[in-house]
């Protein structure tokens, strides 16, 4: 069962109390799955499709709570003979079929129907934020579709007509909501891609058990996300220490090689000798090795200095200059203090 099957049976449960708002959630279904029609005598009769069950469903529950009815007996559609696919005709008298139009806003008080294109709900039956919340939930339950949150955020309606979506939006707006539509093959489509305003709707329309699993959904996402954060930001890290290590390793190993090593300061010594005995160990932990011990700017610095005089010697190798070891003496503890 998908995520947005469990959502429509949660709602097609709930059955509103006030007389109301079991009148405005009947206008919805009947715009969408149901069509009024007269023939040449003048009796009214209610065609409703059978290719949503949940909506038909609770559209005969509606049905028999407001018109006061045990049940609603349905037949096959027959016309000419042939019967069409997809349609059932309510067993109900011609009065109870009027009645049930006037009521729901399919006809005026002189008995006109409609026309069959019109899938908006008079505005008179959606005064109430309880009967437009009704209007959502419905409209959700006949054409609307939400995407397993553990793939994706989006949650739509798709409407019969310009004007519907229009409506639609116009309700939406009024709880705050701004959604955006587009035309999806000749379709209007309504649609969000916010997880919060999802949430939100959710919880509007009365699919708290929804709401819940999909706020989970949300909470190991945004968990699993922020750890393959930090787990990229620490290889970043590791990635750095290890090049930048084998950059003072190699500076170090052409200091020794050279013999200009035992010429530097013994701080400086001291320092080389550590990294090539812990060459994967970070700058504060190399630190601490230290003695005494020296803050993680030290030995930064003193890394620093040593990739620094390799450098140096590098470039007067290049050129062809000799050495002169110049301020690279040993020096008193003052001027080591003062360069270290």
């Amino acid at each position: 069962m998908s995520f947005s099957s469990e959502v429509k049976a949660e709602i097609a449960s709930d059955i509103p109390s006030a007389r109301h708002c079991r009148i405005a959630s009947e206008a919805v279904l009947l715009a969408c799955i149901g069509r009024f029609e007269r023939d040449p005598d003048g009796k009214y009769r209610l065609l409703l499709s059978q290719d949503n069950g949940e909506a038909l469903r609770k559209c005969f529950t509606l049905v028999c709570k407001t018109s006061n009815i045990r049940t609603v007996v349905c037949s096959p559609v027959i016309t000419g003979g042939r019967e069409p696919r997809g349609w059932l005709q309510a067993d109900l008298s011609s009065d109870t079929v009027r009645e049930l139009a006037q009521k729901t806003g399919a006809c005026d008080s002189a008995g006109n129907l409609r026309r069959d294109d019109d899938c908006t709900v008079p505005a008179e039956l959606l005064g109430r934020s309880c009967c437009r919340r009704n209007y959502i939930r419905d409209l959700f339950l006949c054409c609307g579709s939400v995407s397993d949150p553990r793939k994706e955020y989006h949650l739509e309606w798709s409407c019969d007509s310009k004007e519907q979506a229009s409506q639609l939006k116009e309700i939406l707006l009024s709880f705050g909501k701004e959604a955006k539509s587009v035309l999806r093959k000749k379709v209007q489509v309504v649609y969000f891609k916010d997880s919060e305003d999802i949430v939100d709707l959710l919880n509007l329309m009365g699919a708290p058990i929804s709401m819940m699993e999909m706020e989970n959904q949300r909470i190991l996402k945004e968990l699993r996300n922020s750890v393959n954060r930090r787990v990229n930001c620490e290889t970043a890290n590791i990635g750095k220490t290890v090049s930048a290590s084998r950059k003072q390793i190699g500076d170090i190993r052409y200091l020794e090689e050279s013999g200009i090593l035992r010429t530097l300061p013994e701080s400086l010594r001291k320092m080389a000798e550590l990294r090539l005995q812990y060459p994967d160990t970070p700058l504060r932990e190399l630190g601490d090795l230290a003695v005494p011990p020296i803050g993680k700017s030290g030995v930064n610095h003193r890394l620093r200095r040593l990739t620094e005089i390799a450098e140096k010697y590098r470039s007067d190798s290049r050129s062809g200059k000799q050495a002169s070891g110049a301020g690279l003496e040993k020096r008193p503890d003052s001027a080591v203090k003062e360069n270290v």
